[in-house]
């Protein structure tokens, strides 16, 4: 195997015993990882056994979309896998971001404030909500007299319950959380930890709605937001739930009439979640929430294995090798920009699609600094199969995710983490 990867990646043989060392060290924490999956994958199961799941739901319509009944089955196992009344899945949620936004705008209304207590959000929300400098006459929320505030989280990343509780005046009418660390140096937030927040929240102001970005977080833990109290959530069908074979996609979960209102706000008042022809995504969609949890084992264990590598040779990681996980993001701090870019150059080498491309840092669209991404990926942009992206800013940190397969995705770090060291 050494001379393998020798021959056909310039891999060096300490480089492997690197990846040897971390894996032995690691035994515990996988088995933790494959309890988890076991118990989403029954999870899983059973929802499309309630569901009575056969051929007819896999197969697709056209034009309208009407009585789509692969669509409205899908929509229900969501639902209920999520711990929710009700689930819009669809193919015409363009990412994670557009599923949020029209959360947003399907919610709000001018003369209501957005607060976001998990400190700024990702950076494609930043213009959704007005927060960026540039986001005037974009059609964001401030253009529709939409105030968002952000509670910036305290020093070691937890949230800062006593700003929130002063940030709640009688405008503030969704309350935004996001599980995932984004691109900040510091711990994605646990499911109970959001529990105890949203219980907070909803002490102060009962009324406010409790809104979570679920990206990158779907199957890692045995709960989801909406079984500890979030009205709704929203993700990306290219991030976990998808499984690697969803083509595109995003879903919302969580309260009925919220569902509705959003669904509202996707097509048009009065068609709602009627209308969306699924042509022939429906068998797609089943197969990779089938697959979710499982995929999503993958990708964990990738990311512990990274972290743990580079643990042993120096590097601040988050989280550490063997912490509990909430998302399947590994941050890693590698202090320079060069260090960045290689090892994302690494991660494209060592990727099944487009291993011969140079990622290059550039302006990408929604991004407040120039972003390199790698991404040799069969679903573009899909960071549920293995991929790395940082903005080029300090503390230089680049965000790893993903992983169809444990095997193929070691190739992938070995790549990455030799260009480094």
């Amino acid at each position: 195997m050494n001379q393998l990867l020798q021959d056909n990646y310039g891999i060096r043989p300490q480089t492997v015993e690197l990846m040897k060392q971390a894996e032995a060290e690691l035994t515990a924490c996988f088995l933790r990882f494959s309890e988890k999956a076991s118990f989403n994958q029954a999870k899983v199961l059973a929802a499309f056994h309630r569901e009575g799941v056969s051929e007819r739901h896999l197969l697709g319509t056209t034009g309208y979309g009407y009585d789509d009944v692969g669509r409205d089955a899908l929509d229900r196992i969501y639902a209920e896998v999520m711990g929710a009344e009700a689930a819009l899945v669809r193919q015409q949620f363009v990412s994670g971001t557009h599923a949020l936004s029209a959360c947003f705008f399907g919610l709000l209304r001018p003369g209501d404030t957005l607060l976001f207590v998990t400190g700024t959000p990702y950076d494609t929300l930043e213009e959704v909500a007005g927060l960026r400098l540039g986001a005037e006459d974009s059609g964001s929320l401030a253009d529709w007299g939409v105030k968002a505030k952000v509670v910036a989280l305290r020093e070691d990343g937890t949230p800062d319950y006593e700003l929130i509780s002063a940030a709640l005046d009688d405008s503030v009418k969704v309350v935004a959380m996001q599980r995932s660390k984004g691109y900040a140096w510091r711990n994605s937030i646990s499911v109970e930890e959001l529990g105890k927040l949203i219980q907070f929240v909803k002490e102060k102001k009962p009324s406010a709605i409790c809104m979570v970005d679920n990206c990158y977080g779907e199957f890692v833990e045995e709960k989801e937001p909406t079984e500890v109290g979030a009205d709704i959530i929203a993700g990306s069908l290219i991030k976990n739930p998808g499984g690697g074979l969803a083509p595109t996609g995003g879903y919302v979960a969580g309260k009925k009439d919220l569902v509705e209102k959003i669904a509202c706000r996707l097509t048009s008042p009065g068609i709602g979640a009627e209308v969306g022809a699924t042509l022939d995504v429906n068998r797609l969609f089943y197969q990779g929430l089938f697959l979710a949890p499982h995929t999503v084992l993958q990708s964990l264990k990738a990311a512990a294995l990274a972290a743990k590598m580079l643990e042993l040779s120096g590097f601040e990681v988050s989280p550490r090798s063997e912490d509990a996980r909430t998302d399947i993001i590994q941050a890693i701090k590698l202090g320079d920009a060069e260090k960045v870019c290689a090892f994302c150059r690494g991660i494209q080498k060592g990727s099944p699609v487009d291993s011969n491309v140079t990622p290059e840092p550039w302006d990408m669209p929604g991004y407040e600094s120039p972003v390199i991404m790698a991404a040799g990926t069969f679903i573009s942009g899909a960071s549920i199969e293995i991929s790395a992206d940082a903005p080029i800013r300090p503390p230089y940190a680049v965000y790893l995710q993903g992983g169809l397969t444990y095997e193929s995705a070691k190739i992938a770090l070995l790549c990455a983490i030799d260009g480094i060291l």
